[in-house]
């Protein structure tokens, strides 16, 4: 059974799951998730620039709206019982956790505690972390000692 640590920023759609668990074709997988709400990560305006890249003009003018520290917690929890239970429908065995702070920290810690055979980051686009190297997968290339494959996550079901 093949073992990948999967970090994402919300819940996963219909087309991210069908993605993901087909990655390694017939081999059985296993996945430990890692979930950190987009409102406890970069600043609003970070996240407004990668809005306007994306042609999401609404979004961005609605980031304020993105729910922060506690608010945030509650509406992770949410996405991540949806992910985890969208994954085990699809025949794969699922568990996971949020994390507040240090997600890189957490994602090094999860790799070696399940000795984990990839780490896969799902997430939207990310333009100026992705451009200075600072998002989470190329920080990840140099912490966790597995393969990192970044993917974007869809954005509609």
């Amino acid at each position: 059974m093949f073992k990948s640590v999967l970090m994402i920023e919300k819940a996963l759609t219909s087309a991210d799951v069908e993605f993901i668990t087909t990655l390694h074709g017939d081999e059985g997988a296993s996945f430990h998730v890692l979930l950190q709400p987009r409102g406890d990560q970069a600043d609003r305006l970070l996240r407004a620039i990668d809005d306007i890249a994306m042609g999401e003009l609404d979004e961005a003018a609605h980031e304020h709206e993105t729910p922060e520290g506690r608010d945030a917690a509650a509406v992770g929890e949410q996405a991540l019982e949806v992910s985890l239970a969208a994954l085990r429908a699809s025949g794969c065995a699922a568990e996971g956790r949020l994390v507040a702070d240090h997600p890189l920290d957490a994602l090094k810690m999860l790799v070696a505690e399940t000795n984990a055979d990839e780490v896969i980051v799902l997430t939207d686009p990310h333009y100026v972390e992705e451009f200075f190297h600072r998002d989470w997968a190329s920080r990840a290339r140099h912490k966790v000692g597995v393969p990192v494959l970044k993917l974007f996550s869809h954005r509609k079901a």
